[in-house]
């Protein structure tokens, strides 16, 4: 297929005048002199704004199928997120028994290793546990929290740590320093998230190689003018990725703004946090085999303790631009290109040779009118 007269998000800017080549799934080349062959399709999509597929680095669940239930739901889930224009998702674990985990991280792995025909494709998972804090557990059952080490690591993902891209510690828990940096030698990015760790803890995790933030000031120590915390931290120090839930309700519309100063394009990675009533009506719902109540598009635990979203990443880019008047260009970076950057994917999340033909039409006022998903 060819595709023309759009103005194209590369990834990192926009372009216009170019033409898209898809051959079986993925772009084979991007320039001013592609001609379509004789009875090449082709389509042309009249001025509108064409951008990469979304790229989700943290996502529980979707439409009811959660990543902890196994191999049959990550396959549902990449169906289902597909038509969204999703191109890559991290699968994120709850916290879990042990035994729980490693079978979640198999059914992930069964999906990497025999992709989903059509579906969007897993890049690894994302552990969000269960190395974390007690005190700023938010939604995960902290009776299941442990210590890093590496031989728990090694176990729990059957002695195949490639099978996780991003994982989840605080950095304050006993041998955070070495598993930080055997993760990172290993080629897994470490981000800090759920704990009580202050600034220095931050900037010391960072030293030993940890480069991400997750879901930024949510459960986590705060910002405070004498005790900057991890957000304070966060958002300064240049290694680091900075994670954001941009559903209003996660965060106000300054944080997020905030953070797009400090940050950005290039370091605010925008996430859902997705949990099984993304896609769905408001109800109730499970997450980590607690009960959710979905009300008003507000996920929360009987307690209300915020319990993950029920945001989608076409939502999310709309707010960035509508709700919370974050440039375009930044915008679209911030959620496509910038999370496959962030666990250290150039692939994904750009309009490029060689990336995958999943892509979105967005109309001038910016409205996601369809995807693009040419797989011939």
């Amino acid at each position: 297929m060819v595709i023309s007269n759009a103005v194209i998000f590369t990834g990192e800017s926009f372009r216009q005048g170019l033409h898209v080549r898809t051959e079986a799934g993925k772009i084979v080349s991007l320039g001013s002199a592609t001609d379509a062959a004789a009875g090449e399709e082709t389509m042309d999509l009249g001025g509108d704004y064409l951008l990469p597929g979304f790229v989700d680095v943290h996502i529980h669940a979707f439409r009811g199928h959660d990543v902890m239930q196994g191999e049959s739901a990550v396959r549902s889930m990449s169906r289902e997120l597909a038509q969204l224009g999703v191109a890559g998702f991290c699968p994120t674990t709850m916290s879990a028994s042990p035994e729980e985990t490693r079978e979640a991280l198999r059914g992930i792995r069964a999906v990497m290793e025999r992709p989903e025909a059509g579906g969007t494709a897993v890049l690894g998972a994302h552990m969000e546990a269960p190395f974390l804090q007690e005190k700023k557990a938010g939604a995960q059952k902290k009776e299941f929290f442990l210590d890093p080490s590496w031989e728990r690591m090694e176990w729990m993902t059957d002695g195949n740590p490639g099978t996780v891209s991003l994982i989840t510690i605080a950095p304050e828990r006993t041998g955070s320093g070495d598993f930080i940096r055997r993760a990172t030698e290993a080629g897994i990015h470490v981000s800090i998230g759920h704990t009580a760790s202050d600034a220095e803890g931050v900037h010391r995790a960072a030293d030993c190689g940890a480069d991400h933030v997750t879901h930024t000031f949510n459960a986590q120590t705060p910002l405070h003018h004498r005790e900057p915390g991890v957000p304070g931290a966060a958002l300064v120090d240049d290694r680091l990725y900075c994670e954001m839930i941009c559903d209003g309700i996660h965060l106000h519309g300054d944080i997020i703004r905030l953070i797009a100063r400090c940050k950005g394009a290039e370091k605010a990675v925008a996430i859902t946090d997705a949990m099984e009533a993304a896609g769905m009506p408001d109800g109730e719902y499970a997450l980590g085999g607690q009960k959710v109540y979905v009300r008003n598009g507000e996920a929360r635990l009987e307690d209300g303790t915020l319990a993950g979203s029920v945001l989608t990443m076409p939502e999310a880019l709309e707010n960035l631009i509508h709700r919370f008047g974050i440039a375009p260009e930044k915008a679209c970076a911030m959620c496509t290109s910038t999370p496959a950057a962030s666990i250290g994917n150039r692939k994904f999340g750009r309009i490029q040779a060689g990336s995958p033909a999943v892509m979105t039409r967005w109309s001038s006022d910016w409205r996601m009118k369809e995807v693009v998903f040419p797989l011939r």
